[in-house]
Formats: structure tokens, sequence, C-alpha cells
């Protein structure tokens, strides 16, 4: 088979844009929607792709570029483990440019097969992060570590090459059988207005909007969805890491090594509500930029990682200066897999969550099989249904 003729791109407003015939429209470039993009134009290259995006590739407003990126199958449903491992193998091959690296995961508490302290010994690094005292005993999982921007970035690449076509810097809303683009410039003054607007038709709409999807159907549409957001941050603990240093899962945080240092990743526990806007704590009295459940976590698992209590860790003066980004929570579970649904006639939900990392790839080729209606691989569980 000849090798396919490669995509058109709209970067900017001076590239003038014709709506044309596609098949299949995907709102959102995050790594959700690169995937299904990709994995569309390999089960039917026949069909007209397009891939809108409100940003760049990859955004970086998104929940993708600031995500974990930590692969593991610890607490993961047991019949999920083929299509997890699946997406491990894609991201070791395919996507081998995302900076994968196999880590240990350790999760430390009362219970487990090794002694924490017999662990400090061979990992000396985590000896002032971690007080064995308060988790004497530790479980070791099997765990891999990537960057989701640079995985986007490959995918939507890839799915370009193979015949994708990507529209940046555009706003899309729903309407009836396909979507409303505004394109979007920046003018002398630093203001984002709409440049241009047009109404594309297509057969098959993808919605991979991440937190915002929900919402873009709810008010596109008028289809009332169960799933809901959650405000995760993310902050830095600057102490020592490597590129041997083990994940830590340790009082409902997970301490993720990266560029020198550690990302914490706090448990994300109830949707926030509608209307919500994430704002600042204080701590003794000092205002800082972590949100007050994510400084009750930390505070709460002093006992066992001490260095949470020093310097090392960078709580900010606002908002602003701790990384943060809205999750998508399907069917308004903290612990919700990564779901696709036909939210409307046409219309496909694809959400990624807390699990993200593990599941995305596989959920995004679920979705893709399913309009395709190509069988899903060999060990798969059934597809999922909602809630």
């Amino acid at each position: 088979m000849a090798p396919a003729t490669a995509g058109q791109v709209w970067a900017h407003v001076g590239q003038p844009f014709k709506a044309a015939g596609w098949d299949v429209l995907v709102l959102g470039a995050g790594r959700m929607g690169t995937a299904v993009t990709l994995f569309l134009r390999d089960l039917r290259p026949e069909w007209r792709v397009l891939l809108v995006e409100e940003g760049g590739l990859p955004n970086e407003d998104g929940a993708t570029i600031l995500a974990p990126g930590l692969w593991t199958l610890a607490g993961l449903p047991e019949d999920r483990h083929a299509e997890a491992q699946w997406g491990r193998a894609q991201l070791e091959g395919r996507f081998g440019g995302a900076g994968g690296q196999a880590r240990t995961l350790l999760s430390l508490g009362q219970d487990g097969e090794e002694d924490t302290g017999a662990l400090l010994t061979r990992h000396p690094e985590l000896t002032g992060m971690v007080d064995p005292a308060g988790a004497p005993r530790a479980a070791v999982h099997e765990a891999f570590t990537y960057r989701p921007g640079a995985l986007a970035l490959a995918a939507g690449q890839a799915a370009v090459r193979a015949g994708a076509d990507l529209l940046l810097n555009t706003r899309a809303s729903l309407i009836p059988g396909g979507a409303c683009l505004e394109r979007l410039t920046v003018t002398n003054t630093h203001q984002i207005v709409t440049h241009e607007t047009h109404e594309v038709q297509a057969p098959q709409v993808v919605v991979a909007l991440g937190a915002a999807g929900p919402h873009a159907t709810e008010h596109g549409l008028g289809v009332h969805t169960r799933h809901a957001r959650a405000y995760r941050q993310t902050p830095r603990l600057n102490v020592p890491t490597s590129d041997t240093t083990p994940v830590l899962h340790a009082a409902g945080l997970t301490l993720r090594p990266q560029s020198g240092g550690v990302t914490i990743i706090p448990p994300v526990h109830h949707r926030d509500p509608h209307g919500y806007a994430p704002q600042g704590g204080q701590l003794t009295g000092v205002p800082t930029g972590l949100r007050r459940e994510t400084l009750e976590d930390l505070v709460s698992a002093l006992e066992v990682l001490p260095a949470l209590g020093t310097d090392a860790l960078e709580t900010g003066r606002s908002l602003a200066d701790v990384p943060g980004a809205w999750l998508a929570l399907p069917h308004g579970d903290p612990a919700g897999l990564p779901w696709h649904g036909e939210v409307a006639p046409g219309v496909h939900l694809l959400l990624g969550g807390p699990q993200a990392d593990t599941l995305g790839l596989s959920t995004a080729y679920r979705l893709a099989a399913q309009l395709a209606g190509v069988a899903l691989p060999e060990g798969w569980a059934p597809a999922v249904s909602p809630r």
C-alpha cells in the first residue's frame, strides 16, 4: 500500500481555512484526542479526520502537560491489566520518544513484603525523605514513567503524517451534526479575539476536551451527564533524585521523581462543585499557593514523609505559583477509570481522568475500534458500559 499523504495543518489565521467533508471531528488535542485521531487513521485510513485544538500542540494550559506520567498496575482491576500492558508497549515502542523509563514503585505503610528500612539502605537518597518508623513495611510494584506532553506531541505529529488534518488556535463548540469553530488571533493589545467562524458537519464527533468535555456536551447539545471535575495541584519537593529513585506512594500521596527532584501527586478526594474557583490556603497564618485540601493532605503525611515539613517543599505565595489543572472525573468518581460513551447520536465523549496515565491510550483505542468496527485486541475486557 502506498504511504499516506500527510494531512494539512492550520496553525494561524493567516492560513486560509475552508470547511471540507470530514468523516470524524476530534475536539481537543491532548493525549486522548491525539491518540484517538492516530488510531482512527490506523484503522480507517480512508476516513478524513480533523483534529481541532484551542491552543498549540500540546496545549500548555491543559491537564496533559501537567499529568504525572506514571504507569502502574497497582490498584488497577485485574480485568484491565491486558490493555494496560498494551498501553505500556505503545509507550515503549511507538511512542518511545516520550521519555519513558522503567522504575520501581514502593507503597509504604503498615503492610507489605519488604522492610522499609532495608529499602532505604538500597536507596539512600530516600533517607531524609522517608521515616520508616511511620511506615515500617512496603509493597513493591512495577512502574513506568513518561512525559504525557511529549506523548501528545508525538501522537499528534504521527496522526498528521498519517493523513489527519490539524486546526490549531481554534475554539470549538458543539452544534447539532458537528461543531462551530472559532479561529482565534491576538490583537496588538494582547487580547484573544475571534478572527472568523466556521460551521463544520461530520457524521461522527469525538469530544476529547478533558474536564471541559462534559460541560461542552451539556451546553452545546443539552445533554446531561454524570461526569464531574476536580482541580489537582502538583507541588514540587526539591530533594535530590536520580534515574533509579523509586516512585513512592505513602499516606495517600504519590511522589514521582522528575527532573532531579520530586513531583507530589495528591489524591483526588471528591468532585469540586460547579462554579468552584481554586484558591490558595494558609499555613500557620501565612498565605500559600496550595489549596486547603492539598495542605491537609501534606500535613497528614508528615509522620511518614518528614521532608514535607522542610523548606524543600515549594508552597508558593499564590495559586499561580503551584502547577495545577482541572481533571475530568468519569461518572463523578475520584477513582473513575478512563471512559468513552456516545452521549448523543454521533457524538462520543472521551475522558481520561486520574488513571489516564495507565489506561488512556487503550481507552482511546477502544473508541477508535468501536467507530471503525474493528475487534478489540485479544485478552481485553469487554466494552466498558456506563454506570
